[in-house]
């Protein structure tokens, strides 16, 4: 039997969520400052990318860059982040939470899904700085979160392949497992094959540079991330 796979692509604007789109990606990660691994995008860039595409959009919610460890007034930005994507018509929000030493922030980051309902939320890659990827897998299933998007604990998704695989076994049918970082053309088969999983995720940023505004370059690299992925049904 065929397997469906979905591709994720990270976008900072509005012309790159075109050309993303353009190229075939089913769903956007939308985010401010992707140069930083990304940050809570505008009301008027949530807006605009909303009124241009037609794919599902995920809003980035987190308040600034560096560690996951957030303060009160921090957290209480986050609240008001996924409300603000939730009026401007976003499918989905993307956040993690980490207590000190490494861990999951269980009850926080429950909160945050809660609010963010009927919204799924993915689990960013904070899930990589946990000391322990298989409590943490266990500790963000009770949140409620939809998707854990990982590299697995390593550097890129392919160096990470055997411990997203393991990831994705434990899983089961409970949360699915997004690999991401350093998803090229060139190996996205190779994970898939290697992991088992069927989203993936890609911010283009190891074959263009982030600040790049070729946008036919965007729309080449999503189009070869799919002929990839048609080629593995």
């Amino acid at each position: 039997m065929s397997r469906k796979y979905l591709l994720e692509i990270s976008v900072e604007g509005a012309e790159k969520a075109i050309a993303a789109e353009r190229g075939g990606s089913n769903r956007l990660e939308l985010c401010a400052d992707l140069a930083v691994g990304g940050l809570t995008p505008s009301r008027e860039l949530l807006r605009g990318v909303r009124e241009t595409v037609h794919i599902p959009v995920y809003s980035m919610i987190r308040p600034r860059a560096g560690n996951f460890v957030y303060s009160d007034s921090e957290f209480a930005e986050m609240e008001r982040s996924i409300a603000v994507a939730t009026e401007c018509g976003m499918d989905g929000v993307v956040l993690g939470v980490l207590q000190k030493g490494f861990k999951t922030d269980v009850g926080r980051t429950r909160r945050l899904v809660d609010l963010a309902r009927p919204l799924p939320v993915t689990f960013h890659r904070a899930f990589d700085e946990c000391t322990d990827l298989r409590k943490a897998l266990e500790e963000v299933i009770q949140t409620g979160a939809a998707r854990i998007l990982t590299s697995g604990g390593a550097k890129t998704a392919l160096e990470g392949a055997a411990k997203l695989a393991e990831l994705i076994a434990m899983a089961r049918d409970r949360i699915l497992i997004v690999p991401g970082a350093g998803i090229t053309h060139s190996n996205i088969a190779k994970v898939a094959e290697k992991t088992g999983a069927i989203e993936f995720h890609s911010g283009l940023g190891t074959v263009l540079p982030y600040s790049s505004r070729d946008y036919k370059a965007c729309e080449v690299e999503v189009r070869k991330l799919n002929e990839q992925l048609s080629g593995l049904l």
